[in-house]
């Protein structure tokens, strides 16, 4: 399988692109005690120390336990909300759902990247962050179907072999739940800490507590929660109404974390979504985007406070 059939401008790009299909391909022929040997040995030899990506400060995970509590939706507003709050700072956004990219669509990027004069990829950048995805290396029809040692080496490379030099904040859209993508990251890149999404819905917060328990034994800081979906707001009289018992707020006391904000869920949203136009930008007086304005605020303060303590 080629990891990019994407037709990709210049031969310089062609010969990167080319080489790492070799090396997919290679992963692609080993049986499954290869693959779990060859794993090991990749993740045993990153464990002991973690290697900062070149000209970037800090490094924050959002992830949630499960898929449709709008992560992907977060990791762009707080993106585009901490450029806009913070104009002299560099921002960037990975997307590290591999299988599933939405970057692209909500950023409004459709572009392949280019190879600077270092055969290193040059981010595209829209509303002034500098974003990388796998959706802009493959076919929007073709599917992503590698196993966990070819993802890894994959988002590998999308962090390795980018030009994100200089970039003050990095913000990296994980893909739903715990596993080799999560592991991997923490194992290889030094995180300031991760933001976890949920919705009010018990079984939503019941996985989203697991996926907080991943952070806590491998040592990654829990800025807090951002409670998605919390209420709808009636576009006629502006009133909210619950979706569901909140149970974010005892989630955050048993964490001994704190919810960052609580965003509800506006009809403007999803047309800003589907658009590519962030709704921090697009409807910025808008109930959700104040609400992910307050949480780039606190992301803010928590990164400053970071690099405070480690001067």
């Amino acid at each position: 399988m080629l990891m990019f059939t994407r037709k990709i401008i210049g031969d310089v790009y062609l010969h990167q692109s080319k080489s790492l299909n070799f090396h997919m391909i290679q992963l692609m022929h080993m049986n499954a005690d290869q693959l779990k040997e060859k794993q090991k040995e990749m993740m045993a030899r990153s464990l002991p120390k973690q290697k900062p990506i070149k000209g970037v400060k800090q490094i924050l995970i959002v992830a949630s336990g499960k898929g449709g509590v709008g992560k992907s939706t977060t990791s762009v507003n707080l993106a585009v909300a901490l450029k806009n709050t913070e104009s002299n700072k560099t921002v960037g956004l990975l997307d590290a759902d591999v299988f599933g990219p939405s970057i692209p669509l909500m950023m409004n990027l459709h572009e392949a990247p280019m190879l600077n004069k270092d055969n290193l990829m040059e981010p595209l950048v829209n509303y002034g962050v500098k974003c990388m995805s796998m959706g802009f290396l493959i076919d929007k029809k073709s599917s992503v179907v590698w196993r966990g040692l070819m993802v890894m080496s994959a988002l590998d490379r999308m962090i390795r072999q980018v030009s994100w030099d200089p970039l003050d904040y990095l913000i990296i859209d994980t893909p739903p739940g715990t596993g080799d993508t999560h592991l991997s990251l923490i194992q290889n890149i030094p995180v300031a800490g991760s933001i976890l999404v949920t919705t009010p819905q018990k079984a939503a917060v019941d996985v989203t507590r697991r996926g907080a328990s991943m952070f806590h034994k491998v040592n990654v800081p829990i800025v807090g929660i951002v409670s998605n979906m919390t209420n709808v707001i009636c576009p006629n009289c502006n009133t909210k109404v619950p979706l569901a018992k909140d149970t974010t707020d005892s989630l955050a006391k048993e964490l001994k974390t704190k919810i960052l904000c609580k965003i509800p869920l506006e009809e403007s949203i999803m047309d800003c979504c589907d658009n590519g136009k962030p709704i921090v930008l697009s409807a910025p007086n808008s109930e959700t985007a104040k609400s992910y304005k307050e949480l780039a605020h606190a992301v803010s303060t928590f990164l400053k406070n970071r690099l405070i303590h480690s001067d």
